[in-house]
């Protein structure tokens, strides 16, 4: 079942890219907290996971009067880069994470003029800096980068997801957003940042649970390195 309906998404995000848009219907939930940070000019971090279908989220973004940036890793990009040129307009940008850290400026620039900015939480980077995290009963390694964002920038975080519902039928989450700012000498930068994971982890196991067939991390998803 996971199979098929991926390919059924995978047909979806084919249909959006030859414009058929108008043959799906979209249900919106929590569009408004989107919407709010555009507004108040504050920008914003979405963090989604490699669950659903994130290309829909992207077209549903578009709805929203600003720049999205959405933060990807440059061997992801060379895979489907001739998807994207073809469904990002000029209201998306690409921001890749490279080796020599150049998206760092990118990255800053996108949070100082208050845009919005997309990146997924769920996906582990050999030699990164980790957190060992208790996942639907097991334990995994969560890349921190990500989560550092949120606390470095002090932005409103929320926890966003394009879900499949029927043959033609997709649902937008997108949760209330969250400040984790680092408060001083009272919580350190570790225990912010796995506070904005244990809640990253939440959200995802919920949209697991609900959508048990959509989720799509095709590796050892809770292989830990012991030290």
């Amino acid at each position: 079942m996971n199979y098929y309906t991926f390919g059924q998404i995978l047909l979806d995000k084919i249909a959006i890219m030859a414009g058929f848009k108008e043959r799906f219907n979209f249900i919106f939930e929590g569009e408004e907290y989107l919407v709010k940070m555009v507004e108040e000019k504050t920008g914003g971090l979405l963090i989604s996971g490699h669950i659903g279908n994130f290309e829909m989220a992207s077209h549903m973004l578009r709805r929203l009067n600003t720049t999205v940036n959405v933060i990807m890793y440059d061997a992801e990009h060379e895979k489907i880069k001739g998807y994207l040129s073809s469904f990002i307009n000029k209201n998306f940008n690409i921001i890749l994470l490279k080796d020599d850290n150049s998206h760092i400026y990118e990255i800053n620039k996108a949070f100082l003029e208050r845009q919005i900015v997309c990146i997924h939480g769920d996906r582990f980077v050999p030699g990164s800096k980790t957190m060992t995290v208790e996942f639907l009963g097991g334990r995994r390694m969560i890349t921190k980068k990500t989560f550092y964002l949120a606390m470095k920038y002090n932005v409103p975080v929320s926890f966003v997801f394009a879900m499949k519902e029927k043959s033609n039928s997709y649902h937008f989450y997108a949760s209330p957003p969250e400040y984790f700012s680092q408060n001083g000498i009272q919580m350190k930068r570790d225990q912010t940042i796995l506070k904005i994971i244990k809640s990253f982890i939440e959200h995802l196991e919920k949209m697991i649970q609900i959508y048990p067939t959509q989720w799509f991390n095709y590796y050892d998803f809770w292989k830990i390195d012991v030290q």
